[in-house]
């Protein structure tokens, strides 16, 4: 398969995507617990405003877990038992990281993710992950956030590939469609099998599998 204008680079999201909550019953169970719903319980943590102050670099991770932990009224000593609930049921899929592993050098590679400002601490130290990527854009580091038109133009200049030569796979709508507003090729996250079907319409010549 050829393209006219053939990929260069490949943007990935983290959450959502190379990381899933694949076991919701945790994360019920403490929403149970704390007589709150599991939705409200992921806004707070993820899309409050204390959250995107952090992802945004404004206010550090440990002063939004204690906007949390002062929101639900536990004690101070309560926080590593909320914070382990919430994450067991996530997965790192290491699975699609290997893939990435394997298109980057054919491939520019990109990770661009709203996070907070330990994520690139734990890809790099707790789950030896960032040698996959070129380059890491954390919303953190940089003060912008998706979808805001400046993020993209921001990975795009890291990647050194102009807009339609790249292509970004999330699992927010609203990103996905900023990111095509500004040329990109996109592909909307819902399972590791689709995106990489998608993907690999788009560049063609890499086999995913058998792992």
């Amino acid at each position: 398969m050829s393209n006219t204008l053939p990929i260069k680079a490949i943007i990935w999201d983290f959450g959502g995507v190379l990381l899933r909550t694949e076991d919701p019953g945790p994360r019920q169970q403490l929403a149970q617990r704390l007589g709150t719903s599991p939705g409200d319980l992921e806004y707070l943590v993820f899309a409050g405003d204390s959250s995107l102050q952090a992802q945004l670099g404004k206010i550090s991770l440990d002063q939004h877990w204690e906007n949390i932990r002062l929101h639900y009224g536990f004690q101070p000593e309560e926080m590593q038992s909320f914070k382990t609930s919430f994450w067991e049921g996530d997965q790192l899929d290491y699975e699609l990281v290997d893939i990435i592993r394997r298109l980057r050098g054919r491939y520019r590679t990109a990770m661009l993710s709203n996070a907070w400002e330990n994520l690139r601490s734990l890809m790099t130290n707790d789950w030896h992950i960032s040698d996959a990527f070129d380059t890491i854009v954390i919303s953190a580091e940089v003060g912008l956030m998706k979808p805001d038109p400046q993020i993209f133009r921001l990975v795009l200049e890291k990647v050194d590939a102009a807009p339609q030569k790249a292509v970004l796979i999330d699992d927010f709508k609203e990103n996905i469609e900023a990111a095509r507003r500004q040329g990109l090729k996109t592909i909307h996250f819902k399972n590791r099998a689709q995106a990489l079907g998608e993907l690999g319409q788009l560049i063609g010549d890499f086999k995913f599998y058998p792992l």
